[in-house]
């Protein structure tokens, strides 16, 4: 086996919540078994800003930049587009350099231990594995009940004390219908033949697990892929595990299906509960599985962020989906081409500043003269920590912002506006306008001057079919 090990693990799941009781009331009934409620994406967020945010979280609980990055993967099943290296955007905003080993995974629910195991078979140090997602399907079809989101991110060192994979096993079997999206359709759907489903799903681990040479994990928890609360449950007699042992690290019950955050979610759980020894078992509709017995030999540092605080109404979450209109007026916004929007993403998603060589002040962006001292000067790049102040704020309405923030507004409302007094590395602040994010006036209170936030990079707007992405604030603390 690879001498790589899990030294530090991410975890990040939307803020927003939808309860099964909501769908039932909506429906009749709720059509995701075993679920109670589901994380719910912000209207700016998505697989990628979920993975950012799951990602940074890795390296903080490290104490790594995303500069030491030598091997960056990305695994999801909704990818924003359907072509292009996104996993290259993730890195832009981590810092990873552009000669580190940048790799995509996707169009299978195990991508996320598919990015492991390809990171382990590399062996280049450090790695990041990243997985996020947030499936969607017909509204009144199960798979649309249960889906979900969040992400995980694992950092992976070599000689390095930490959780360390010590078996290893594949299976695939042809079983095609279960669960696909055709070309071109954004949304999930299957054949529904129930008995059929759960073959797959049980044959295909079963497998896996005789491959890795496992009869008797003997592990205190197990990360089962979970397209609903009660499918991982059904595989525990062909894994030799039991319900509690699923149990103990599950997600599925409040965060939803995570695709092919799945598993790499409930082992994150897993190892910061401290749990010492996890079975991983992730499936893959066509069918393929794979099996991963993973052992800590040390402790995993860990930073989860999967609790939810806003509850949404089923209307409230069709809004956010999407499903109620807010198409992209033609016309009237602040045109910003591609190549000007590159040249500013050091600042957009890693709050990159400049300090004067003559008098020591912060500019941001920067550029032209020293608004300190007026000397005009090359100055020394600088990563700002990310926290800040407020200065001033205002909230915005709808018909009160460029049109193309207007599918935002007609998704989640009204946004917040503020100047923030940035922390500067070592002392020091500069100000700069920021959207607000992750703030609801009459759930969280008004924000105010001098309250404390903190950046996220989020989607800001698309232009020509290409989502710009860039820094937010929201609360501090949140």
């Amino acid at each position: 086996m690879s001498d790589l090990a899990i030294t530090a693990v991410g975890a990040y799941a939307p803020r927003l919540r939808i309860a099964a009781d909501e769908f039932a009331e909506a429906w009749g009934r709720f059509e995701a078994s075993g679920i109670e409620r589901k994380a719910v994406p912000e209207a700016d967020e998505d697989t990628l800003t979920m993975a950012a945010a799951a990602a940074k979280r890795a390296l903080e609980a490290a104490g790594l930049d995303g500069e030491a990055l030598a091997a960056l993967s990305f695994a999801t099943t909704t990818p924003p587009l359907a072509e292009e290296e996104l996993v290259v955007r993730l890195g832009s905003m981590l810092g990873a350099p552009g000669t580190a080993s940048h790799r995509q995974f996707t169009g299978s629910t195990r991508a996320g231990t598919r990015g492991l195991v390809a990171a382990l078979d590399a062996e280049q140090t450090p790695a990041l594995v990243v997985a996020a997602d947030c499936p969607r399907a017909d509204p009144p079809d199960e798979r649309e009940h249960a889906g979900g989101a969040g992400g995980a991110a694992f950092l992976m060192e070599d000689g390095a004390d930490g959780a360390v994979v010590t078996a290893q096993g594949e299976y695939v079997t042809p079983r095609p219908g279960e669960r696909f999206r055709e070309t071109g359709d954004t949304r999930v759907r299957g054949l529904g033949v129930t008995n059929y489903d759960r073959a797959a799903f049980r044959d295909a681990l079963a497998g896996a697990a005789a491959d890795a040479g496992i009869e008797d994990p003997d592990v205190s928890a197990a990360a089962v892929q979970a397209p609903d609360g009660k499918r991982p449950y059904r595989a525990a007699g062909p894994l030799g595990v039991d319900g509690e042992r699923i149990k103990a690290c599950a997600t599925v019950h409040d965060l939803g299906d995570t695709g092919a955050a799945s598993v790499p979610l409930s082992v994150a759980r897993a190892l910061a509960d401290g749990h010492d020894s996890v079975l991983a078992a992730a499936y893959g509709s066509g069918a393929g599985a794979e099996v991963l017995r993973i052992e800590g030999r040390d402790h995993v540092a860990t930073d989860l962020a999967l609790d939810g605080a806003v509850d949404l109404s089923y209307a409230e979450y069709l809004r956010r989906r999407g499903d109620l209109g807010g198409e992209e007026p033609e016309g009237g916004g602040a045109y910003v081409s591609v190549p000007t929007w590159e040249r500013s993403l050091p600042q957009r998603h890693r709050l990159v500043a400049g300090r004067c060589s003559e008098c020591g002040a912060l500019a941001f962006p920067p550029e032209g003269a020293c608004t300190n001292c007026g000397s005009l000067v090359d100055y020394e790049r600088v990563r700002l920590p990310g926290g800040g102040t407020v200065e001033a704020v205002t909230r915005i309405g709808r018909g009160g912002a460029p049109p193309e923030f207007a599918t935002q507004q007609i998704r989640s409302g009204a946004f917040g506006v503020a100047i923030v007094a940035f922390d500067g590395p070592g002392g020091g602040s500069v100000s700069a306008p920021m959207q607000v994010t992750d703030h609801d006036p009459e759930a969280d209170g008004e924000l105010s001057v001098g309250d404390r936030v903190q950046v996220v990079v989020r989607r800001i707007y698309t232009q020509e079919g290409v989502t710009r992405y860039g820094g937010k604030v929201r609360p501090a603390g949140e």
